[in-house]
């Protein structure tokens, strides 16, 4: 062959795969660089995001994740505390979060009733990856003193009796806690009336008050007025009785198949890569299972508890499901 023919055909070659090399290229590295990521992450400043004031199970949550993670990671780890619009705010932001070093401790309201109660939400399920869940928070089923009930079989027979005669205090619309009075509504078959609050510290100074008879109240902002007999706990919404209070009966065990504890877990923008997903949930279930962790969780009434991404998946979709049907039953809406 001549040159020039030799030389005609090497360059058509060359032009063939360079094109080809340059697509393999372009396919194989996004996937190289996520393992890269995955394996230095975190190179820089994390950021986990609240959707809680500081203060309260959330915050406490979040702040001691960001203390163990910053000893063992070797990266500063921050907390974010953006309340309003019952997390959507914070949701949105997290969900449009790029950095690959945003994380938030999403919970039951921001999953599984937001979308629910809104006429519209600023995210969907599918802009997050369930990393795992940390904790589930139970609350305890609490009455003024005075009231002339011991239990709550002797509270159900009472309220019957009554029906809309008796006030229920919720600390916010469509809180887990407004959802937990409103399945043992339900569930009991009693008519109570609903009181909205503006947060639950003005709720639970009413019942003690004896201005509303009643309220769910979590464990952390209630044990301390239930143990100096200011309040009377006649139920727990875990499944089981809580170590706490072993004398008070789950709700459970008058209505079977009730539980309404609210839960948080730790979310990443959906395209984080596999390998850090995987990190931080070895990660938290190392961190719950430090004595002093549990110690801590345990004195604000929260229960430590992890779960693989694709458990905590299956739970929140799970929780999607039964609280919708909830929310749709009793006409809950935030508008």
């Amino acid at each position: 062959m001549p040159v020039t023919s030799r030389r005609s055909a090497f360059i058509l070659v060359v032009a063939r795969v360079v094109p080809l090399a340059a697509l393999v290229f372009a396919v194989v590295l996004p996937a190289t660089s996520a393992l890269a990521q995955g394996a230095v992450w975190p190179n820089k400043p994390v950021k986990i995001v609240v959707t809680f004031p500081p203060g309260g199970a959330p915050d406490t949550l979040a702040r001691i994740l960001a203390d163990k993670w910053g000893q063992s990671l070797g990266q500063t780890f921050t907390v974010d505390n953006k309340p309003g619009a019952a997390g959507n705010i914070a949701m949105q932001e997290v969900a449009n979060s790029t950095d690959g070093h945003t994380l938030i401790l999403g919970h039951i309201g921001t999953l599984a009733v937001n979308p629910y109660i809104f006429a519209k939400v600023p995210y969907e399920m599918k802009d997050f990856i369930p990393i795992t869940l940390v904790s589930k928070v139970p609350s305890l089923y609490v009455v003024h003193p005075d009231l002339p009930v011991k239990n709550l079989t002797e509270f159900v027979a009472y309220a019957k009796a009554r029906p809309g005669q008796l006030n229920f205090a919720i600390g916010s619309v469509g809180s887990s806690l407004h959802l937990a009075g409103d399945a043992f509504k339900m569930q009991s078959g009693v008519f109570i009336v609903n009181i909205p609050y503006r947060g639950t510290a003005p709720a639970i100074q009413d019942v003690l008050a004896g201005q509303v008879e009643l309220m769910f109240a979590a464990v952390g902002n209630a044990q301390a007025q239930v143990r100096a007999g200011k309040l009377k706990a006649l139920g727990v919404t875990s499944a089981t009785r809580l170590a706490a209070f072993p004398d008070v009966p789950a709700i459970s065990e008058v209505l079977p198949g009730y539980e309404s504890s609210a839960w948080f877990g730790l979310f990443a923008p959906a395209g984080t890569p596999a390998a850090v997903v995987g990190k931080l949930n070895a990660e938290v279930a190392r961190i719950l299972a430090l004595a002093d962790v549990r110690e801590r969780l345990f004195a604000i009434g929260a229960e430590p508890m992890s779960a693989s991404p694709e458990q905590f998946s299956a739970m929140v979709r799970a929780d999607v499901d039964k609280w919708g049907k909830l929310v749709r039953a009793a006409g809950i809406s935030a508008d």
